[in-house]
């Protein structure tokens, strides 16, 4: 049995039942370190707009145990966040065979793999990087460039979520014995499961939110803010209208809350149209049952690193349609089979892959199911059992 520390900022919503399932794993003997318990808690969200609290188990059937530190719990900037203070006895006191850190970006991350690297413990990284957004200023690349190439370096193995991040690695001459697949993936268990037990109450939900029976549903779940751009939707669900002014037929639900909820709903005040809906925050317990109702999920994001949405959403065999800025793309979607990938930005283009899904979304959702499955928890554990045995040379014996 190997003994692995993972360090990661705070307990994560899609990663606590993947870390309950390593922990339930005879092969390896796992402990989670936490920079902050901020999540835990109720807690104002920027994106939101609004204070949430998670509505599900997120440290339990782990081990787990939160670092001390100084500074602030959340992380602002880098002259904003924590410095942990007990990482290197943790590390010693545990005689772990390799330590797992989930990106960069906060110094505990990088105080961590200088920890290991002092105990000789090998090192592995599991980031969302996709390459899809990169610094044009000369001085930035610079700076990137020299910092992951030092990081990179002192990183034995790295956890793949999936073919962008690959390539992400690979631009940066990271031999491929060194990448593992570890796909970023959710709960397909679970999002099935609470899926079909919402299938029987699917037309009692549909009544409670003022929707006729039997009009197909576009829907969006995610922050209201300009990276998200709801607002692109908006236009081109416009489009669909046969004549611009009559709604068009499947109604469109915004799910979730952010500064530009007010614009939006200004906008769709001036339309008259009743086929729009705006529901607000939904909390994770709430997802399967609005996944359940629609027929097109639709993320339109100038940049999402992953948009793990979508892999929620794919359990619930609906048909999903994305921009090209969406990390997930590349892996998730196949073109006319279960999805669309349009180009960000270009409203008539996204009118239109919504036009083919809506036409489409049994199939389409058929297909979603099929492809989801074979991306879950059971492939990353695989994975990370591949990274650790190849690291059989660097481990101590």
């Amino acid at each position: 049995m190997k003994r692995l520390a993972y360090f990661v900022s705070h307990p994560i919503q899609y990663q606590a039942p993947l870390l309950k399932l390593i922990a339930d794993d005879q092969d390896i003997d796992l402990t989670v370190f936490f920079f902050s318990d901020f999540s835990l808690k109720a807690y104002h969200d920027k994106g939101f707009g609004k204070t949430i609290k998670w509505d599900i188990p997120l440290t339990e059937g782990y081990k787990h145990h939160f670092l001390k530190y100084w500074g602030s719990p959340r992380r602002e900037n880098w002259l904003k966040q924590p410095v942990a203070t007990d990482i290197y006895d943790q590390l010693k006191e545990g005689q772990f065979d390799a330590i797992w850190v989930h990106g960069w970006h906060w110094l505990c991350s990088i105080q961590a793999i200088i920890a290991a690297k002092r105990l000789g413990i090998p090192v592995m990284i599991r980031t969302e990087a996709n390459g899809l957004t990169e610094p044009l200023n000369f001085l930035k690349v610079f700076t990137k460039r020299t910092f992951l190439s030092w990081l990179f370096n002192n990183v034995d193995a790295f956890l793949c979520v999936g073919a962008l991040n690959k390539q992400f690695f690979q631009k940066y001459e990271i031999d491929n014995k060194r990448l593992f697949s570890v796909p970023y993936a959710v709960d397909n268990s679970f999002f099935q499961k609470k899926s079909a037990l919402a299938q029987p109450h699917r037309e009692a939900l549909r009544k409670s939110l003022g929707l006729v029976p039997n009009r197909k549903i576009i829907l969006y779940a995610a922050k209201l803010i300009d990276i998200k751009r709801p607002q692109d939707l908006l236009a081109a669900y416009q489009l669909l209208s046969v004549d611009g002014t009559q709604e068009p037929e499947p109604y469109l639900l915004f799910v979730g809350d952010g500064v530009l909820r007010e614009h939006l709903e200004s906008i769709v005040l001036t339309t008259g149209w009743q086929s729009i809906k705006f529901l607000g925050f939904r909390n994770q317990s709430e997802m399967p049952a609005i996944y359940d109702l629609c027929d097109v999920f639709v993320l339109p994001s100038r940049f999402e690193p992953w948009g793990l949405g979508i892999n929620e959403v794919m359990n619930a065999g609906k048909a999903v349609v994305v921009s090209n800025q969406v990390g997930c793309a590349s892996d998730l979607i196949k073109d006319k089979t279960n999805g669309i990938i349009f180009p960000v930005a270009d409203t008539r283009a996204l009118a239109d892959a919504m036009d083919w899904a809506i036409a489409n979304s049994k199939l389409a959702g058929d297909s979603s199911l099929k492809i989801i499955n074979e991306w879950g928890f059971n492939q990353d554990i695989k994975g990370i059992k591949n990274a650790l045995i190849s690291l059989k040379k660097v481990i101590k014996t």
